[in-house]
């Protein structure tokens, strides 16, 4: 299934970017986040909202939205609290 594995591809993307020295921003990590969410990769859109923090890229509603999403499908409301 595609939605499965597009998480893994936008991770890539991302960093092959960050690679390329262009900067990431907001809409580059909320594509990433909002992937792991429909790949049901909780702790991977965990991971970028720390990466977004520590990067100082602004994480907005979108950003957040996925990340709650992904902890939901991933049993794991708790992270989302």
């Amino acid at each position: 299934c595609r939605k499965c594995c597009a998480w893994g591809t936008a991770l890539h993307i991302l960093v092959a970017t960050a690679s390329a020295h262009v900067q990431l921003n907001t809409i580059t990590y909320n594509a990433a986040v909002s992937a792991c969410e429909k790949g049901g990769q909780w702790d991977q859109a965990l991971g970028l909202l720390v990466e977004m923090a520590c990067a100082h890229v602004e994480l907005n509603t979108i950003t957040y939205n996925a990340a709650v999403s992904a902890c939901e499908k991933g049993g794991q409301w708790e992270q989302a609290i």
